[in-house]
């Protein structure tokens, strides 16, 4: 009555405690991407786009969006885990300020760069990058239109932050080929 194909309820558990230290891990990286800033031009580039990109590609939709999930989890449960938080607010009142629309983006991108990545080299993976950042700038400037002009979405919301995703883009592209 041996069934080889069935994991034993011991690695189920190590799978499960596993996936969860990797889900949390991921949130508290993804918080950390949040909180740094490089100086750049136009604007300052945070690390979201470049953590989001990499769990996508490394671990899998999945993964990738339940690690989303539970960062935007715990903004909306108060922590100061966004960018500007708290100086900028915490909590749903953050999530649903101007910025709420790319974070919903990088929820997606999660989802559509993993799987679009899955089982590809490395220029497949660059192009699920380049694709993940469709959602991100697409959801992201839909919803800035809420609170900026329509005529100054782009130069408001997408333009200043182009350059510094393609060089994150590029970066990660590098760094799978070493």
């Amino acid at each position: 009555m041996s069934d080889t194909t069935a994991w034993p309820v011991e690695g189920r558990i190590a799978i499960s405690t596993r996936t969860a230290l990797t889900v949390i891990v991921g949130a508290t990286l993804m918080t950390l991407a949040a909180k740094v800033q490089v100086p750049f031009w136009p604007v300052p580039m945070t690390l979201h786009t470049l953590a989001v990109m990499t769990f996508a590609v490394a671990l899998g939709p999945h993964i990738a969006v339940s690690i989303l999930l539970t960062y935007l989890a715990a903004g909306v449960a108060g922590l100061p885990v966004f960018s500007g938080s708290p100086e900028r607010g915490v909590g749903l009142a953050y999530l649903v300020g101007p910025t709420g629309g790319y974070l919903l983006g990088y929820l997606v991108a999660s989802w559509l760069v993993g799987w679009l990545a899955l089982g590809k080299g490395t220029f497949g993976r660059v192009g699920a990058m380049l694709a993940g950042m469709l959602p991100v700038y697409a959801i992201g400037a839909a919803w800035l239109t809420i609170y900026v002009p329509v005529d100054r979405v782009l130069t408001v919301g997408v333009m200043p932050f182009l350059l510094g995703d393609l060089v994150k883009s590029a970066w990660l592209r590098l760094e799978a080929r070493c």
